[in-house]
């Protein structure tokens, strides 16, 4: 009798055990919880934490209350001006409203696959209104939130906040991307060979102005070193002519000199000249005065150029 006590109270602890243990949930922080009742939802606990309900009948539906990812598979999209491009893009959500999520969609890879067909028909959508220019560089900010709004109003009847649509790559098909990256580089060759031309041209006139310049330049400096030669060479000319008339024997004396030491400068100088050579008066008569005939008027003596040494 006594073992058949202790064995119902043991099946009554355990019983018990069984149902407190069945009664207590835990929500942790990244989780949120939707209490159901015979299928019915009866509360949202958002609180993390530890948490009741009724054993048996009641039924706890955890939903996740992080940020979440939806990858979009790359497609096709036709822009407003008829050029195809490959989009490849993806969006992030979180679910706000669990019983309007479990209602609507379930689970998250129902709810991945319904917002995936929304953001694929807000792409074309969207960028279909758009030119090829726009999408790829001018209007991507502002096409990327027009994208996100669309999809968050059609999302926001399953309960999920649509947090962000970006547009990871957007470019265009492969056999597309040859032909405009040839007619690029076809517009940059002509344009660099239009800017060098330009360059040759530039170059050619600024040289010729430059030599034109300096033709000037080098003929007006030959003009003024010909004017000052001439006003030098009258000057000298006057000069001696001054001291010509000063000393006239002094004069012939000084030319004289130079004369020697123009004409006897060289080391082996040899020169055939007559004794009584006009050229060496200075030698066998020191005042230098030749003989003048009767009756004729004495010429005043001229400085002689030296004659050509012979070699």
């Amino acid at each position: 009798m006594r073992n058949s006590l202790g064995l119902v109270l043991a099946i009554l602890v355990a019983v018990v055990l069984i149902g407190l243990f069945s009664a207590l949930f835990s929500v942790y922080q990244t989780q949120q919880a939707l209490v159901l009742r015979l299928g019915e939802p009866i509360r949202v606990i958002e609180e993390p934490g530890l948490h009741a309900k009724i054993p048996l009948i009641d039924s706890v539906i955890f939903v996740d209350k992080r940020i979440l990812d939806l990858e979009n598979p790359s497609q096709e999209v036709i822009a407003a001006d008829q050029k195809r491009l490959v989009v490849d893009a993806f969006a992030r959500y979180r679910i706000v409203n669990p019983l309007r999520f479990y209602q609507s969609v379930g689970t998250i890879d129902a709810a991945n696959s319904r917002l995936a067909t929304i953001l694929n028909s807000s792409l074309r959508r969207v960028l279909g209104e758009s030119t090829f220019i726009e999408v790829v560089r001018d209007q991507r900010e502002a096409l990327m939130a027009r994208i996100r709004d669309q999809v968050n109003r059609e999302a926001a009847g399953f309960g999920i906040d649509v947090i962000d649509v970006r547009i990871r790559r957007a470019d265009l098909p492969e056999a597309n991307s040859q032909a405009v990256f040839q007619r690029m580089q076809t517009e940059r060759q002509r344009e660099a060979s239009e800017i060098r031309a330009q360059g040759a041209e530039a170059a050619q006139t600024i040289r010729s102005r430059s030599d034109r310049d300096s033709t000037i330049i080098v003929a007006e400096a030959n003009a003024t070193a010909d004017q000052l030669r001439g006003e030098g060479e009258a000057q000298r000319n006057e000069i001696f002519a001054q001291a010509y008339n000063q000393d006239r024997g002094f004069f012939d004396f000084y030319r004289s000199m130079q004369a020697y030491e123009a004409s006897l400068k060289g080391s082996d100088t040899r020169m055939l000249l007559a004794p009584d050579s006009e050229f060496f008066r200075f030698f066998g008569n020191p005042a230098a005065r030749p003989a003048t005939p009767a009756g004729a008027a004495a010429a005043p003596a001229t400085s002689s150029a030296p004659l050509a040494p012979a070699n």
